[in-house]
């Protein structure tokens, strides 16, 4: 963990210079238009910088720089080889400003600057270097034919990518879009969240720096009811890659059937349950993982396993242990050491899990609510965690996605009985298992409809493991080989000779 003071890193927070344009072949300039929106810092309210508000005028501008370059084969046409070599300086100037970067994405989010300088920034710069390393392994392949034929299948970049990313990561969700897009030799049009545009602003300029050519990388910053959805309609754009909400994601695909039938890949929400069986004798660690999994980023995470089943014949003792882990989550100043839960993404946000809190508190058993440090709670985003007994498994707080530090704990019987709550949901991103039966872990893994299954661990991914979901959860994988998939084609070459 970075251990700086809280004197100390608003010291470095002060120097910093905001990039606040677009970024549009290789260079910062204004929206066309002129306009701007205030990217405000949640944990106080003040204004960080204006930053250019784009529309479709702006997209058109960054889909041409970055269809021209895809032509020219500057990037597209580079040896994977080549390529690597760019994405590995880049990943090296990710570390070399990652207390930059991690101060960029605090002040825009409000996550504390400490997890996203040991966390965040640093998995964003090894994700990079993961899909360089990886992009010239990835073979073609030859199909088995007759005599005197030769058919090469060949795997080849789209084209244009529009990478439309959720503020609750905004760096490391940049990263699962941008590294295995570029890797592949496509153009990116990246737009982050209007909440926190400024550590995608301070990518693109470090892309330049390690080598990657004018064009290829350009960011859009703005609104996603204008920008976004520009990238969305745009009929020179190859694909759009999106992560956020299940109501947004829909759009998407109706931007895409009302104009070129661009491929949509969307990651959606969650609502992951946790189920824990009796026969664990890792109640202790269930529970610190629980709260991990249910607090950290401020519960702003759409695999958070939210939904923790726990056996009855140890819900009493299970819960004890989770209240008791809970009070060790300390909501500050995402700059105050001490803080381990910093202030959610903005007011409106705030205002929505706390409305969902307010509800559970008259329909729900309330077992905890955690405190807000002194002299924090100054505009109104910052919410503790808080931790519910939902009986039913019905009530809002447990089948809606909260995205806040809110656990609902639903008691169950049987295992068949744990198996139905847990499919009681439009999503199916992520669970987790505690048992200590091997055949039960496989079991239930294999009953369980979700993308990622964790056994005696809570929400485990990596960057050699696919990462996506079904039902509304969304479409497609990000991380590993399987990512590559998305912003590639197959074309077969057939010679007869």
């Amino acid at each position: 963990m970075i251990m700086h003071s809280k004197n100390e890193w608003e010291n470095l927070g002060s120097q910093i210079s905001f990039k606040n344009k677009a970024f549009i072949n290789g260079k910062f300039v204004n929206s066309i238009s002129g306009e701007t929106f205030d990217c405000l810092n949640p944990s106080n309210g003040k204004t960080l910088s204006k930053i250019a508000s784009c529309n479709e005028d702006d997209v058109d501008l960054a889909v041409k720089s970055g269809r021209d370059v895809f032509e020219k084969g500057h990037w597209s046409k580079m040896s994977p080889t080549d390529r690597k070599k760019v994405l590995i300086k880049l990943s090296d100037l990710i570390l070399e400003n990652h207390e930059e970067l991690a101060l960029l994405d605090s002040m825009d989010m409000g996550k504390t600057v400490a997890d996203a300088a040991t966390y965040d920034i640093p998995g964003a710069s090894d994700l990079l270097r993961w899909n360089a390393e990886a992009v010239d392994k990835v073979m073609d392949e030859i199909a088995p034919t007759e005599k005197n034929n030769l058919a090469m299948i060949r795997r080849v970049p789209l084209g244009v990518i529009g990478a439309v990313v959720p503020w609750n990561y905004p760096l490391d969700m940049a990263m699962w879009k941008c590294a295995p897009a570029l890797a592949t030799g496509n153009s990116v049009i990246l737009k982050p969240a209007e909440q926190s545009p400024l550590s995608a602003l301070r990518f693109a300029e470090l892309a330049v720096e390690a080598g990657l050519p004018e064009g290829v990388l350009n960011v859009i910053t703005g609104y996603g009811e204008t920008a976004g959805k520009a990238i969305g309609m745009h009929n020179d754009i190859d694909c759009v890659s999106f992560t956020g909400s299940t109501e947004v994601g829909k759009y998407f695909f109706e931007y895409s059937a009302k104009s070129n039938m661009k491929l949509v890949w969307t990651e959606c929400g969650g609502k992951s349950p946790n189920i824990i069986f009796d026969n664990s004798k890792k109640l202790e660690i269930a529970a610190q993982l629980t709260a991990n999994g249910g607090f950290f980023n401020q519960g702003e995470v759409c695999s958070a396993n939210s939904r923790v089943l726990i056996q009855e014949s140890i819900i009493d003792e299970f819960t004890d242990l989770l209240i008791n882990e809970a009070k060790n989550w300390i909501t500050g100043d995402p700059f105050e050491p001490t803080s381990n839960i910093g202030c959610l993404v903005s007011e409106e946000h705030s205002s929505k899990v706390k409305n969902f809190i307010k509800k559970a508190k008259s329909e729900t058993e309330l077992l905890f609510e955690g405190e807000i440090l002194p002299n924090t709670n100054k505009v109104g985003t910052f919410v503790a965690p808080t931790v519910f007994r939902d009986d039913t498994g019905k009530k809002e707080i447990s089948t809606d996605e909260v995205f806040g530090p809110v656990l609902s704990l639903i008691p169950f019987k049987t295992e068949d009985e744990a198996i139905k709550i847990a499919h009681d949901s439009k999503y199916a991103l992520a669970a987790s298992i505690w048992t200590d039966d091997i055949s039960q872990a496989h079991n239930v893994s294999d009953k369980l409809h979700a993308g990622t299954i964790s056994v005696n661990t809570v929400d485990a991914f990596s960057p050699m493991t696919p990462f996506g979901g079904f039902k509304q959860s969304g479409t497609g994988n990000d991380l590993s080989l399987h990512a590559f998939d998305k912003y590639t084609g197959l074309k077969t070459v057939w010679i007869k000779y």
